[in-house]
């Protein structure tokens, strides 16, 4: 399958022969989230084989409110396959289906606020065994993929990801925690990605993913570099068909904590015009740290559980926002 600017093959839905840099990452990632109940969430594994370890990163938001999650650097010493430290990804039917499945212990976070100091909540948070696991069975085509050529922008640009692509699905599993589990039947989102990453070469991003009831979704993305250049990406997804986003206006409310609240989204296609409202429901203040000779570089990675409303529907999904913090400072507060 190619579009002009992306290839995308059966052989790209399984690990990529990694490249001499030092920060070669792959990716997956896969969201699932229950029609008729607030319960779902997201697991990613992503193989940073040529630095020894993947990032494991487990998610789960309860119908009470908690977030059952774990978050790891299982040794690794290939790239052959996406499967370490308890969670493993599955391709059952290249570009069509997969499957994603975490069996281990989950840290229970009854106050989100706690995310805040990992290491303390690491250390003496409350562990229950767990279990999560679903399928994904694609509803839409796939967006992405391999540059065709070299003059070809990628989704977050080349020094995040090489190759990348993503899907809209139905999703149906299970999430067990202690003795309770709850059913998954409902939808979800998962994409791929490979090439050098360093989550610090994101300066600022907003990202809103959801699945509605009725089949349709969204993916959009709204990037700002450190010299203010934006590029807005994604695409509506409307009776099975995506629809390339032309342009998009983010306005965020924020909690006296710097975190997104609610966000109201203005989004144009070549066929409609989209008003969008994003409430977000629950949020796990995350945070990546890198050290760069001397300097130690962090990054806020805010994850909310999020209510969409569009066109008269409700569904589900997720809102990302990523962006540099330096002395302190959020480098895409209060935009």
């Amino acid at each position: 399958m190619k579009d002009g600017q992306f290839v995308m093959l059966p052989r790209h839905e399984l690990p990529h022969e990694p490249d001499g840099s030092r920060n070669f990452n792959e990716s997956v990632y896969t969201n699932a989230f229950d029609t008729a109940s607030p319960v779902g969430g997201w697991m990613r594994l992503g193989n940073r084989v040529n630095e020894g370890y993947a990032e494991l990163s487990v998610c789960l938001y309860l119908p009470d409110g908690r977030i059952a999650c774990q978050f790891a650097r299982p040794q690794i010493t290939s790239n052959d396959r996406f499967d370490a430290g308890g969670l493993s990804y599955e391709v059952i039917e290249p570009l069509k289906s997969v499957s994603m499945t975490y069996s281990g212990d989950l840290i229970i976070v009854e106050d989100p606020e706690a995310l805040r100091d990992p290491a303390s909540l690491f250390q003496g948070g409350q562990r229950l065994p767990g279990r999560a696991h679903w399928v994904h069975e694609a509803e839409s085509p796939v967006h992405g993929g391999e540059p065709a050529d070299d003059s070809v922008q990628t989704m977050y640009g080349r020094d995040f990801s090489l190759g990348h692509f993503n899907q809209h699905g139905r999703a149906r599993g299970e999430i067990r925690v202690g003795d309770q589990s709850w059913t998954i039947d409902g939808r979800g989102w998962r994409d791929h990605s490979w090439g050098p990453r360093y989550w610090q070469a994101i300066y600022f991003y907003r990202l809103f993913i959801a699945n509605f009831p009725n089949g349709d979704g969204f993916m959009l993305l709204k990037i700002t570099d450190r010299a203010g250049r934006v590029r807005r990406e994604g695409v509506l997804l409307v009776d099975g068909r995506y629809e390339p986003v032309l342009d998009l206006d983010v306005s965020t409310e924020w909690t006296g904590d710097r975190d997104p609240a609610f966000v109201r989204l203005g989004v144009l296609t070549a066929n409609r015009k989209a008003r969008i409202d994003a409430e977000i429901l629950q949020l796990a203040p995350l945070r990546n740290r890198r050290r760069a000779g001397d300097e130690i570089l962090l990054s806020r990675i805010a994850e909310g559980f999020t209510r969409f409303h569009w066109n008269g529907q409700q569904g589900r999904g997720m809102t990302e926002y990523i962006e540099r913090l330096e002395d302190g400072n959020l480098a895409g507060f209060p935009l």
